[in-house]
């Protein structure tokens, strides 16, 4: 991902099958390990862009230091410059190990007695935390409430790490035991392995690389994840993670020349290594003609794909590459969308821009329905592409691109947490400043540089696609080397600091007492709580309640559709028009829903608000709900449905839900087989739509939450004047809960040709949120499977066992009727599963017979307390909780009182409410894997032993 394309990731825009590898993932601060005894010298100063400074240490370590009093959270973000490229043969993966093993302990946290863990540190704050690999860089990033105790221990757990892990093969793998993180790793892989499209993407990148190791998937191979060399592999930790190789960035609320002490004392006591890390000198030749891959497995919806070499990341021409890929791809303007998806060749097209530091790599893709013409779908996107000398570029779509990326950019630097992750990427790419000038440049952009770079780089014989014809005239493409990005910065000092906001408390209390709330004549309630943000940035949230149990019998399907049309144009508007007024005003909007009720979000400035509130308003009352947008979301909506049927999650998600559903077929909320669910997404009409909207649309029974900078006054009337006379012809009364009250059922499921198995473990509840045990069952999930990679599950299956890399369980609790239900989840090969299950139920057993200890409930008390302070900084996540609590008649009291109620809980009723309710006996298994292989390969090895 090129810098600015991350902040697309960030908000989820991109597909999953392009992501980096991930690793999901008080004490008293011990020194950091040292060669030498004498105090840091200073750190200097070197260079301050918006609001940002970089620091450097006399031992080379780089820091950027990002004060932002507006929310009472802090973000650190480490980022070692070292990634796949960095690996050697037989080291495939190296890089995405370290990064799982470095939490594992280290000298002062976990191996010294009495200490914590890695994640037992980061789980005491109530941090939000995770690590990824990727080509060029590792980075591993928390935020957590801002207090000195939660920051020093973070920054001492990161300068322990950086030199003191063990890298231990016990951790990684103990023949003796047969367990230990790399099976951790392997489950990863496999569950790679499992998608299809992301394979044939992987296969594709490897096929255009002849040497150079952006050809190899960072998650590497097989053979290198099982047989990893841990000399080898500590050797590699040693040479790269070092201050000299690494930045830290710290931002959010704190003083600046405090942390900045602290750092030095912390992290300057760490000798400057005395190595030298040598340049990656392979380069990939020249591509001397179009190449081709093709995979053959199992799976659902067809994909046709088309990589080419492009310029590196840091590269002048980057952002003209970034702003062609938008013009191509984007929903409904782009190219390839009018040219496969409006025709019906394909239900979806993406693209993959990863950002690299050396000469990088572009794949455009289609999703293309099962019995579609893969041949015409490949043909139609050649043309396209490698024809845009035909058919130039036009300003015009260069201009709405631009206000699209316009858009991302404003509200990540309105949010420094995602800002100080969206610059891990500029960093690999040559220098965090480069987010600052790319943005800059992309103002400037032409369509006839976007042209240039469409004619240069999307030409044939730079193409991997299927197929080889040889030429003898070969039209070769010379893709420019390293990018020095020091001169583009000479004198470059960027823009103003964003405006900052207020310093806001985020307790329940507060948060009550800043609200206010109204309710209009029609019935809609609201809730408004102003306050000054950072860039004067207001989140709103709009939920309309629909229908009743009777009238939306056999209406499943036809409300999904029609929440997810909404925004595909109104009466008035194109559903590009839509698109480019949000745009224009800076504002994103998402609207989600189906049959019972749908939930608008809008997030933006305060001085754009009253013109997208006016635009969604339209485009909630007086959507087109077109023949055309129709067919084509019904095309996607049954080709991912169509993907979904030989996939373990789907199919096991599906049968768990059916398992415990207590409704009768035509109810609402009736789950349905799968490929009954795929004929009723086929059954429904454009006319189906148009009469629910008519129907069941109205705000008379809706709630409205605004949190932010905002006008109260001026918005409380607008929300009259838009909705205060809304009604909908169908009346609305709110449908029960209901659980099925299943208990010890078994169900396994055959899903053929798939590397990975899918396990769920559920049991109903007969309670709802406001029981007296409640409180005590919430933080008894948290330790048995809650917590993030610490929990009793966590540490058996993962940690101890290495058989899954996901494993968790929920409490999902109703607030008005007794229809809860817990459950577990846990992925693995299908040779594991029984094992996975086996290892589930002995820690249930166990825990039940021996309780939880003292310690691990207060360590679950305050990161689960610590966890929930964190979510009510996001003003998005406050409004749809605020807005929610409407309907419910329910204020932030509810939350004081769970928080004073946890924080009371004795261990004694922790345990018993524990087992009072989790009965082993009545939990339910659903698994789904390729069983009847692991069952052939078992027989085969028996028979084989028997032979001999």
């Amino acid at each position: 991902m090129k810098p600015i394309t991350v902040l697309l990731l960030a908000a989820g825009m991109l597909s999953p099958a392009f992501l980096p590898s991930l690793a999901f993932a008080a004490t008293p601060v011990e020194a950091v390990k040292t060669q030498k005894t004498l105090a840091p010298a200073a750190a200097i100063k070197v260079t301050s862009v918006e609001g940002i400074t970089e620091y450097r240490l006399a031992n080379g370590l780089r820091v950027l230091l990002f004060p932002d009093a507006s929310k009472p959270t802090l973000t650190t973000n480490i980022v070692y410059l070292v990634g796949s490229r960095h690996e050697n043969y037989g080291e495939t993966g190296m890089a995405h190990l370290l990064e799982h093993l470095l939490f594992k302990p280290s000298a002062n946290f976990g191996v010294k007695k009495g200490s914590k863990t890695p994640v037992e540190v980061l789980n005491s704050t109530g941090a939000q935390f995770n690590g990824t690999t990727w080509y060029d860089r590792t980075n591993y990033y928390a935020t957590f409430p801002a207090n000195d105790d939660n920051l020093r221990q973070i920054l001492a757990l990161e300068a322990d790490r950086m030199v003191n892990a063990t890298i231990d093969q016990n951790d990684l793998w103990n023949p003796a035991t047969q367990k230990g993180e790399m099976t951790v790793v392997r489950n990863e892989f496999e569950m790679g392995e499992s998608n299809p499209i992301r394979v044939t993407t992987q296969r594709m990148q490897a096929i255009a690389y002849d040497w150079h190791n952006y050809g190899k998937s960072t998650i590497g191979a097989r053979s290198d994840i099982e047989q990893v060399n841990i000399p080898r592999l500590r050797a590699f930790y040693h040479k790269y993670y070092q201050p000299d190789n690494a930045v830290l960035m710290v931002a959010g609320r704190f003083d600046e020349a405090q942390v900045l002490k602290q750092i030095n004392e912390l992290f300057g006591k760490i000798a400057k290594p005395t190595r030298v890390i040598e340049p990656t000198y392979t380069a990939e030749p020249v591509q001397d003609g179009e190449r081709s891959v093709t995979v053959r497995r199992s799976g659902g919806a067809q994909f046709v794909g088309a990589g080419y070499h492009v310029a590196p990341s840091g590269n002048p021409e980057a952002v003209a590459i970034e702003v062609l890929g938008e013009v191509l791809t984007d929903a409904p303007s782009g190219r390839l969308h009018k040219a496969l998806v409006e025709t019906k060749l394909a239900s979806k097209v993406e693209s993959n821009a990863a950002s690299n530091l050396e000469p990088s790599y572009n794949i455009f893709g289609a999703l293309v329905p099962v019995g579609g013409d893969l041949d015409a779908a490949q043909a139609a996107m050649l043309a396209v592409l490698e024809d845009m000398k035909s058919h130039p570029v036009t300003e015009a779509e260069v201009a709405r691109v631009k206000q699209n990326m316009r858009k991302q950019i404003e509200l990540a630097t309105s949010n420094t947490a995602r800002l100080t992750i969206a610059l891990t990427e500029s960093l690999a790419a040559g220098d965090w400043r480069l987010f600052f000038l790319q943005r800059d440049q992309l103002e400037k952009v032409t369509a006839a540089q976007v042209q240039a770079a469409a004619e240069k780089y999307l030409k044939t014989s730079n193409r991997t696609l299927g197929r080889f014809i040889p030429t003898d005239t070969p039209d070769r493409t010379v893709v420019p080397a390293y990018a020095d990005v020091a001169p583009q910065l000479a004198g470059y000092t960027g823009r103003a600091v964003v405006a900052q906001g207020e310093a806001f408390d985020p307790s329940p209390a507060n948060i009550e007492a800043r609200t206010t709330r109204f309710t209009l004549p029609n019935g809609l309630k609201g809730a408004l709580l102003p306050k000054k943000t950072k860039g004067n940035t207001v989140s709103v949230v709009l939920k309309l309640q629909l229908g009743t149990e009777e009238s939306l019998r056999g209406k499943a399907a036809v409300g999904a559709y029609t929440a997810n049309l909404l925004v595909r144009g109104t009466d008035q508007l194109s559903r590009q028009e839509v698109k480019d007024k949000f745009d224009q005003l800076g504002m994103q909007v998402m609207i989600q829903g189906g049959p019972e009720g749908v939930t608008a979000t809008l997030v933006g400035k305060r001085d754009n608000l009253p013109a997208a509130m006016e635009l969604l308003a339209q485009v909630l009352q007086k959507p087109a709900l077109s023949e055309k947008e129709f067919a084509e979301l019904q095309r996607e909506r049954v080709a991912k449905a169509e993907q979904d049927l030989p996939e373990p999650q789907p199919q096991a998600i599906n049968a768990f839900r059916r398992l415990i559903d207590a409704t009768p077929e035509g109810h609402v909320r009736h789950v349905a087989t799968l490929p009954a669910e795929l004929a009723n997404l086929k059954a429904v009409t454009v006319a189906d739509v148009k009469a629910f909207h008519a129907a069941y649309y109205g705000t008379s029974n809706a709630t409205f939450a605004a949190v932010g900078d905002f006008d109260p006054a001026a918005l409380k009337a607008q929300v009259a004047s838009l909705y205060g006379n809304w009604k909908a012809a169908q009346p609305y009364v709110r449908i029960p809960a209901a659980v099925k009250p299943v208990s010890g059922e078994k169900i396994t499921l055959e899903t053929p040709d798939k590397a990975n198995s899918v396990l769920f473990a559920i049991q109903p509840l007969p309670l709802k949120d406001d029981a007296a045990v409640y409180p005590a069952l919430l933080m008894a999930n948290h330790m048995l499977g809650g917590g993030a990679l610490r929990s009793r599950l966590a540490d058996r299956i993962r940690q101890k066992e290495g058989l899954s890399y996901g494993v968790s369980s929920q409490l999902n609790v109703p607030s008005r009727e007794p229809a809860a239900y817990w459950m577990a989840y846990a992925i693995s090969a299908p040779q594991n599963t029984l094992k996975v299950e086996a290892a589930l139920r002995e820690e249930i057993a166990k825990v039940l017979a021996d309780g939880f200890t003292e310690a691990e409930l207060v360590e679950a008390k305050k990161g689960w307390l610590q966890s929930e302070e964190v979510g009510r900084t996001q003003d998005t996540g406050l409004a749809r909780e605020l807005a929610g609590y409407l309907a419910e008649d329910r204020t932030m009291a509810y939350d004081k009182d769970l928080e004073a109620k946890v924080a009371a809980l004795t261990l004694a009723q922790v345990n018993q409410g524990l087992r009072d309710y989790l009965k082993p006996e009545a939990v339910s298994v659903v698994t789904a894997g390729d069983f009847a292989k692991v069952a052939k390969e078992r027989e085969s090895g028996a028979k084989a032993a028997t032979s001999k």
